[in-house]
Parts: structure tokens; sequence; C-alpha cells
């Protein structure tokens, strides 16, 4: 199989406020939107991949547990530090956890997905390792 892309459909309740989410919190970039009757979607840079928003999800705003959402998105960053101040200038709440592996925050978007964020250079060393 030569696999020529790859990427990830979450499918939202809370559409418009997902898609400004995810541009808006973690500065992703829209490759295109399509919207075909009540059916809409926005695609969005994820990397070398793609995350492709789409309505016909369904939402638990306080946040999804790993039972009814056992993904959960993960950006590596260069800077927590930066990034939690980041994430707090939007009022979302977020805690900055530090481990002996590395650091995180956990997120969730409006919809209640679960998304993480870690320290990109204690990945590395893990790989390395």
């Amino acid at each position: 199989m030569n696999i020529q892309r790859y990427g990830i459909i979450l499918n939202v309740e809370n559409y418009e406020e997902c898609v400004t989410f995810y541009k808006d919190v973690l500065e992703l970039k829209v490759m295109f939107s399509k919207v075909e009757g009540d059916f809409k979607l926005t695609c969005l840079e994820f990397g070398s991949s793609y995350l492709m928003i789409e309505t016909e999800g369904f939402a638990e705003p306080s946040g999804k547990s790993i039972k009814s959402c056992p993904s959960k998105l993960r950006f590596n960053v260069s800077d927590i530090e930066a990034a939690y101040t980041r994430i707090k200038s939007f009022e979302i709440s977020a805690e900055l956890i530090i481990h002996e592996w590395g650091s995180t925050i956990n997120i969730y978007d409006p919809d209640g997905n679960r998304i993480c964020i870690r320290d990109e250079i204690s990945f590395k060393r893990q790989i390395i390792a």
C-alpha cells in the first residue's frame, strides 16, 4: 500500500466553536472548508497530516471520558510553558503536569474531546533512549 496522506476525522456537535478552537487556540491552518446542506467540514493542517472537523458528532462539554472517547489528540510543542500561558489566555481550564518522563497539559475542546499537549524535548529523549 502506498499511502499518500493520512489524517484524523473528528465529528463534532459544536462545529463552529470547535473549528475556532483548533484555528485560534492551537493555531492550525485551514486547508479548506465545505458545506453540503446541513453537513459541514473544515480541514486543518495537522503537522504533515490533517485534522478534519466534521458535523454529526456529540458533545460532552465538561469533558468526555476515556469510555466515551477512547482517542486523545496529542500536540507536541517546543515550549510547554509558552503553550500553557497561551491556553490560559483563552481562559481554558488547564494544569501543567510535570512527570519524570516529561511535561503535559490536558485540556478539552468545546465538544469535550480529549487533548494532550506535551513537551517535544522529553519525547525525543525517549525515542533516542
